[in-house]
């Protein structure tokens, strides 16, 4: 079993209305190899295929597995970082 300290923490935060649809937010946790993160995640609960009717507990998990599985899937680029033919970092 993983350390706790390595263990990543996914709290619900609320459901918005925008123009665009409703969302469950939520907010990620983590240390991991020395390197602490945090993040939002806003999830578009019809892609979720749950709806308003639903219990808050459905909502909450399938957005909430819907939106974990996406932020694994997830490749990082720093704004305005490129690197250099030695692979050294420069600001561009």
């Amino acid at each position: 079993m993983k350390d706790l300290a390595e263990n990543n923490l996914v709290r619900f935060k609320n459901i918005t209305r925008k123009k665009a649809g409703m969302y469950a937010n939520f907010r990620i946790k983590g240390i991991r190899g020395g390197t602490t993160f945090t993040a939002s995640i806003a999830v578009d609960m019809d892609a979720a295929e749950v709806s308003c009717g639903d219990s808050l507990e459905k909502i909450i998990e399938e957005c909430a597995r819907i939106g974990v599985e996406e932020f694994q899937k997830c490749e990082f680029q720093f704004e305005g970082i490129t690197t250099s033919n030695l692979g050294v970092a420069q600001l561009g």
